[in-house]
């Protein structure tokens, strides 16, 4: 399918869930990260603050688990067509931005060229790590400038079951993809 079809279909499927349901599936993609990358003290964890809008899965309970094992977390905030990564603590103070997103108060960009792990919101991702976003490229645009050391992982709802068939030059693959029910590696040409 097509990117904007699938935006469209997973956008509703999402939707389709209810509170409880996004939550226990929420519940179970961050206990499967957990168990798989085990984040350990002194590493780098970037994560989107999600947009209850469009109900997408809640990283506070991740966040919450970094801080307080001293893994040093990074949020993303919006400057003109990019993204800067500014690090947050417990007491960090969030505004809501014109796109109804939460984001740090600082402006102060961590200037790191990679993380050890960027988790990375989307609509659907396929099995060879190639995903669907909102189409604005913010998070192609933050994959090319870094190094090349960062997982780039994607948490979603749902499992790849359809192939996109629009993958742009640009289009930067994830590494990983992380489902209530697994953990997909893209390495070596897909799960």
């Amino acid at each position: 399918m097509l990117k904007a079809e699938l935006r469209k279909k997973y956008m509703q499927k999402r939707q389709a869930l209810s509170m409880d349901e996004a939550f226990l599936l929420s519940e179970a993609v961050f206990r499967n990260f957990i168990d798989y990358f085990n984040p350990v003290p002194g590493q780098t964890v970037h994560v989107y603050i999600p947009i209850g809008k469009f109900r997408e899965m809640d990283t506070r309970p991740l966040i919450d688990y970094c801080l307080s094992r001293n893994v040093r977390v990074f949020v993303p905030k919006v400057e003109g067509i990019g993204m800067i990564s500014v690090e947050i603590t417990k007491d960090t103070v969030f505004a809501v931005n014109h796109w109804g997103i939460s984001e740090p108060v600082s402006d102060q960009d961590a200037g790191l060229s990679d993380f050890d792990y960027i988790i990375t919101p989307l609509l659907y991702c396929d099995n060879k790590g190639n995903r669907v976003g909102y189409g604005k490229g913010f998070y192609d645009r933050l994959f090319s400038s870094l190094s090349g050391k960062s997982k780039k992982i994607g948490i979603n709802y749902f499992n790849p079951d359809e192939p996109i068939e629009d993958v742009w030059e640009y289009d930067i693959p994830l590494d990983y993809l992380v489902t209530p029910t697994e953990v997909l590696s893209f390495f070596n040409g897909g799960a």
